[in-house]
């Protein structure tokens, strides 16, 4: 496995939104992470991403705890993953190769011209090379998705986190970003954890969903999408999943 959660409580000061998480990500694998508004999967992802500390219990990645690690070793992790966020967050200020090659100027002591070379090897792959000296307002919102992906993929990680990234997007847009994740994942042999509630991308591309339910506070559900729809035992898990309504069925 390659991320590793053991009993983890997630939340703000001393409220927990959900407890006793236990979730294996499995290296190679395409993650979903949801629920219902509120239901703490952006929360968790900050947790995963070194960026809150749980509340309780413990997060491995590629070995190495997280929870309650130094800042030596959060640095170390964060190398072993790439992260886009809903966003974007590109630097509006910056073409798209600058910002890409921020995580390489930050992580590496590459020569300048080689940082270049790798940035638009990396646009490249997300079909974004002829758009490199672009800033991220000349460019639609479905490429400024791709330029941050890019931007997640520039030190190589094995693990990359999206976070809603078909957020404002078309659903034209949409499936041509689940594709290019999932050209991404068989090319790169990455692992993706991707937070969403988007149906479509779910099923089109997932190869297991993990359902949160903020009224329970816990994680209500782990597989293949359209096994938890159509064989869940839990009322609440199809319902969200075949998109039905709390008063049919």
């Amino acid at each position: 496995m390659v991320i590793a959660l053991r009993g983890v409580s997630i939340g703000y000061g001393s409220r927990a939104i959900v407890e006793a998480i236990d979730l294996d990500v499995r290296r190679g694998e395409i993650l979903f992470i949801g629920g219902g508004s509120g239901c703490g999967k952006t929360t968790l992802l900050a947790s995963m991403n070194t960026l809150r500390p749980p509340l309780a219990g413990s997060i491995t990645i590629d070995g190495i705890e997280i929870a309650g690690a130094g800042e030596d070793t959060l640095q170390q992790v964060r190398r072993r993953f790439g992260m886009m966020y809903q966003l974007g967050a590109l630097f509006g200020g910056m073409t798209l190769l600058e910002n890409v090659r921020l995580p390489l100027e930050e992580f590496t002591r590459m020569p300048r011209a080689a940082m270049d070379d790798l940035a638009r090897a990396k646009l490249g792959l997300v079909g974004l090379a002829a758009h490199a000296d672009k800033k991220p307002a000349e460019i639609s919102g479905g490429m400024q998705k791709r330029a941050a992906i890019a931007r997640a993929l520039a030190l190589d990680p094995p693990i990359i986190f999206l976070d809603e990234p078909s957020a404002g997007l078309d659903p034209v847009t949409s499936a041509d970003l689940d594709a290019l994740i999932v050209a991404l994942n068989r090319m790169l042999g990455a692992t993706f954890v991707v937070i969403s509630h988007e149906l479509a991308s779910i099923f089109a591309i997932g190869h297991r969903f993990a359902m949160l339910d903020g009224a329970r506070r816990r994680l209500v559900a782990l597989g293949p999408p359209a096994e938890l729809r159509d064989h869940s035992d839990d009322p609440w898990v199809r319902r969200f999943l075949s998109r039905t309504a709390s008063g049919e069925g």
